[in-house]
């Protein structure tokens, strides 16, 4: 049984077992049973697009409260760039760090400047000798979670540092221990804001230290309406913003990828895209590429669903923050670009079996392989999901682990059904 905590969770009462969710996900983690949707909880990587997409809201991201900054003496905010993005004719980021201590934060570290000290140690990084190329970043947990089910031979391009929401909360707790030496660790309290249900996942199921713990996730769309009544602009905030373009501009698909100065680098957003740029790069198709930035939300993070605004929106109100921005404010020594610092890097990328492993044997995988692609060649080929499956592959796959039956293919028995009503009306 799956012990990994996940973020996206099925509201049985809504689902009319329509199929929208089950055409869109990535992972094929959602089959119709009986007129409702399951998750299957091994294959869900929390990315979100059944959120989306599902037309009766049957799908929700379970995030925590805002409430729960009330059980710790120091509360920290972590705001994540994309919540920048969701204000309008916002010319100053002051105003929403403000708003985020009005509203009961007793301080605020930026997400968005822990994004500028990773970028410059991803630099350094991508000059190591021997790391695996493409270098795929690590900081969206959705499609760090998709290549260790889908693409496991992918594994290695991940780059091995911690996002910055990590760093973020290390830099911060160390910050408040030593401004408030009063203050025990388990007194301060640590709380993301974040953009999309896969950080909430990524964030409970992390073994992190106790030196870099985030307590909460909090959803933008919660704190937006708080932030709304809090902030005042005729009273000029405290000069708090210690970020720049370069970190700011992570909230968006391509400003994590430029901030490495290379030119030999790839973008994409949307889980359609993503996935395809993986098989692209599994198979060599993509020759002399340094760095692939990928992101699972259309967009980047300002296209998460926990998000208030139009992802194209939020990236132009980005491009007009940026010209009241520095280039960055958080650029390294010579001496500090050196070495990487221990705490920067991943300890271990979390172990999944690939969905791609139908059995530990190799000869009953290669049977049931054989099993399958002849019940796939029997079947209609239509992929249109009346089975409950997404695919007629994905069905057949379904019939051999006796996971269904062949009949719940209603058009491959079709005419049998038609001759039956023939009987029926026959014995009128």
């Amino acid at each position: 049984m799956s012990t990994y905590k996940h973020s996206v969770s099925l509201d049985a009462s809504k689902c009319t077992g329509c199929t929208t969710c089950l055409k869109h996900c990535p992972t094929e983690a959602i089959r119709i049973k009986e007129n409702r949707a399951v998750i299957n909880a091994e294959r869900c990587i929390d990315c979100g697009e059944c959120v989306k997409v599902c037309p009766h809201k049957a799908k929700k991201a379970v995030m925590d409260s805002f409430q729960d900054i009330n059980n710790f003496k120091f509360k920290i905010a972590l705001p994540a760039p994309s919540l920048y993005e969701q204000f309008e004719n916002l010319d100053d980021i002051d105003y929403i760090l403000q708003g985020l201590l009005d509203i009961g934060f007793d301080d605020v570290f930026e997400v968005s400047r822990a994004a500028e000290l990773v970028s410059a140690y991803t630099r350094n990084y991508l000059k190591t000798e021997g790391i695996q190329k493409p270098a795929i970043n690590s900081a969206c947990p959705a499609v760090v979670r998709l290549i260790e089910l889908r693409f496991p031979f992918l594994k290695d391009n991940i780059v091995k540092l911690l996002p910055p929401i990590d760093i973020a909360a290390y830099l911060a707790r160390k910050k408040a221990r030593e401004e408030h030496p009063e203050l025990s660790n388990d007194d301060i309290g640590v709380f993301f804001i974040s953009p999309c249900p896969a950080k909430m996942s990524y964030v409970k199921n992390s073994p992190a230290p106790d030196e870099r713990r985030i307590d909460a996730v909090l959803p933008i769309s919660d704190i937006y309406f708080l932030l709304i009544n809090a902030m005042k602009r005729e009273k000029t905030p405290k000069p708090l913003s210690k970020t720049g373009r370069i970190g700011v501009s992570w909230a968006a698909t391509g400003g994590e990828a430029s901030a490495i100065f290379n030119e030999k680098y790839l973008a994409a957003d949307g889980i359609e895209n993503v996935t395809r740029v993986l098989d692209q790069i599994e198979n060599g198709a993509i020759p002399n590429l340094e760095f692939a930035e990928l992101n699972a939300c259309t967009g980047g993070c300002v296209g998460g669903v926990l998000t208030m605004q139009n992802p194209f929106i939020a990236r132009a109100r980005l491009q007009t923050l940026r010209k009241y921005l520095p280039v960055s404010q958080n650029f390294l020594t010579e001496e500090e670009l050196k070495y990487i610092p221990e705490y920067y890097f991943l300890e271990s990328l979390p172990e999944y079996t690939p969905i791609t492993r139908l059995s530990t044997n190799m000869a009953e995988s290669m049977r049931m392989m054989a099993d399958i692609q002849k019940l796939k060649e029997e079947l209609p080929g239509y992929d249109c999901g009346s089975c409950g499956a997404p695919t007629c592959r994905a069905f057949a796959e379904d019939i051999v682990k006796g996971n269904a039956e062949k009949y719940d293919c209603l058009l491959m028995y079709k005419d049998d059904f038609k001759e039956y009503i023939k009987k029926l009306e026959g014995t009128k």
